[in-house]
């Protein structure tokens, strides 16, 4: 192969990957303005436990932010985690995210305290577990690497698992962490 077909797929491939973090963030954001100007209306559809309605919530649920602040805490981790997702490629960048969306938001359904859940930690938290494991079980060095960083910079999320804060979901953290290790398990073998 030469240096530059090599060139131009790195770029085309970077910039791809560049087009969906940015296709996530206007999405997340013009939810969030609609949101805003609607009262907040829009979290009727959050993820509301063993209340047979608010299973449309499994599916809505992370697009929708409490406040401005929940929205803005969110925002980069999930930019910055995506991309760093989108390293193992579309098509497990996808197919994980939509697992770990199904499986947190159902475990969340049935274990979670009564409340409305929302916001997209619970897909940062599916990220940050995958990221975690799926570097090391893949034991390619840019994975790995990957790994490592993520533990350095993001390592401190752990501790949002915990029930600290009565208004954070956090069992939409663990429940989310613990997506990203099964995804991780089931799909880092076929790195």
């Amino acid at each position: 192969m030469n240096s530059k077909n090599f060139t131009s797929r790195t770029s085309s491939g970077l910039s791809q990957q560049l087009k969906i973090v940015g296709c996530i963030f206007v999405l997340i954001t013009a939810i969030e303005i609609i949101n805003l100007l609607t009262g907040r209306a829009l979290n009727h559809f959050g993820n509301i436990p063993r209340y047979i309605p608010g299973l449309i919530g499994v599916l809505t649920g992370p697009f929708l932010h409490g406040s401005l602040s929940h929205y803005l805490s969110n925002i980069i981790p999930l930019c910055v985690l995506s991309f760093l997702m989108l390293q193992y490629g579309n098509k497990r960048f996808f197919g994980v995210t939509f697992f770990c969306i199904i499986l947190t938001g159902l475990l969340v359904w049935l274990f979670g305290r009564s409340a409305s859940h929302i916001g997209a930690s619970s897909v940062i938290y599916s990220y940050f577990g995958f990221l975690l494991l799926a570097g090391l079980l893949s034991r390619k060095f840019k994975l790995i690497i990957i790994s490592l960083l993520v533990a350095f910079f993001y390592g401190g999320l752990i501790f949002g698992v915990l029930p600290a804060r009565t208004f954070v979901s956090w069992e939409g953290h663990l429940f989310g962490f613990i997506s990203g290790l099964i995804a991780a398990r089931l799909w880092a073998k076929n790195l």
